[in-house]
């Protein structure tokens, strides 16, 4: 029902985006995936339809679902399967947000427990960023949303009645309980997280220089981030990622879910839990950190095909610490597993492409 941006176009047309998810998912993580868009009216009718698929799998990676619907339906999954559940628009984007802030911060100087955080837009991706951002040492009084309406605070009735998981961060953000729009949500703050809407001009390039100091920005809206790298810079940015591979700093959802279940299923884990997020995050932080962080390197790269055993064996290590695996391993037997998967999942798709089983892309363009 919100499928790239593009709304409710349908399953028929969803369908190729699920297809290249589930290419990602073995490729990069050595995990099986089958594409399946549903044709249902209502939250009820998804929940019953994936709780009739649960026999046959061993875990469900939601996606394009529009909100609030999204936030009631993986509720519901997560309580009533004995799968895990996941909702990568919301749990993978903010484990892979979390995982550059992580790199981003070390490189400026700043900790965790001190940051000031605007997050522009308040959909579920950025809810799931605030939230996730929290557990992991960051101050709720010390985060501020902004949606459509303006900052997201406790006078903000319209919320408690339309939305309450909106209305739920009202309560445990914005200590000042401040007011306006985008440009007073971002005054004063040492980072900058939108995902909004495509611009270019949805963050001015002022704002930015009103920013504390050695500000990080990541204005992730695709395929046109809200403000261009090269403005964020010249008006006083420090660290700039976006969602786009054409530039440093990539934040793309492919660096945690193909990890992330590659762990889960080694263990059979019954759930996915916030602190299996935490240690996929800290993961590809520590990984990006051996490498060597720097402005333009604070994450790794869907290349550095290593961090997805890294993440696989961390995520586990936490199943198995959380008593929901029906599988315990040790962290070593769960990094064999992955490296083989992984290793052979790639020597696969590198054959289709010599034999030409698997065309490449016409020059000049990427995925």
């Amino acid at each position: 029902s919100r499928v790239l941006g593009l709304g409710n176009i349908g399953p028929e047309a969803a369908l190729p985006v699920m297809e290249g998810k589930a290419l990602l998912f073995r490729y990069l993580g050595g995990v099986d995936a089958v594409p399946l868009c549903l044709r249902v009216s209502s939250p009820d009718a998804l929940v019953e339809a994936v709780k009739m698929l649960e026999p046959s799998f061993g875990g469900v990676n939601l996606e394009d679902i529009a909100q609030p619907a999204c936030f009631s339906i993986l509720e519901r999954l997560q309580e009533e399967l004995e799968i895990p559940v996941w909702h990568d628009d919301q749990q993978g984007t903010a484990l892979v947000v979390l995982a550059g802030l992580l790199g981003a911060l070390d490189v400026v100087g700043k900790k965790r427990e001190d940051i000031r955080v605007a997050l522009i837009g308040a959909g579920a991706s950025n809810l799931r960023i605030a939230s996730l951002l929290m557990k992991a040492g960051v101050r709720g009084e010390n985060i501020v949303l902004c949606d459509t309406k303006g900052i997201l605070h406790r006078d903000r009735e319209d919320l408690a009645r339309s939305n309450p998981w909106k209305w739920q961060f009202c309560l445990v953000t914005n200590g000042e309980n401040l007011k306006g729009g985008k440009k007073e949500a971002i005054e004063g703050r040492d980072v900058l997280i939108a995902l909004s809407s495509p611009g270019p001009g949805v963050i001015e390039p002022e704002w930015i220089s009103r920013m504390s100091r050695d500000p990080v920005v990541f204005a992730c809206a695709n395929p046109v981030p809200e403000i261009w790298p090269w403005e964020a810079k010249e008006y006083g940015a420090r660290i700039v990622a976006t969602g786009r591979s054409d530039f440093p700093n990539q934040i793309n959802n492919s660096l945690g879910f193909p990890g992330l279940f590659r762990g889960v299923l080694s263990v059979q884990a019954r759930k996915i839990t916030d602190e299996m997020c935490l240690a996929a995050a800290f993961a590809l932080y520590h990984f990006a950190k051996r490498r060597g962080l720097h402005e333009e390197y604070i994450i790794p790269t869907m290349d550095d095909w290593e961090v997805y055993v890294e993440e696989a064996k961390a995520v586990a290590s936490v199943a198995v610490e959380q008593g929901l695996a029906r599988r315990p391993r040790r962290p070593e037997e769960v990094e064999e597993e992955a490296r083989s998967l992984i290793l052979r999942a790639r020597r696969m798709v590198a054959e289709g492409v010599r034999n030409g089983t698997i065309p490449l892309p016409p020059e000049g363009e990427s995925a």
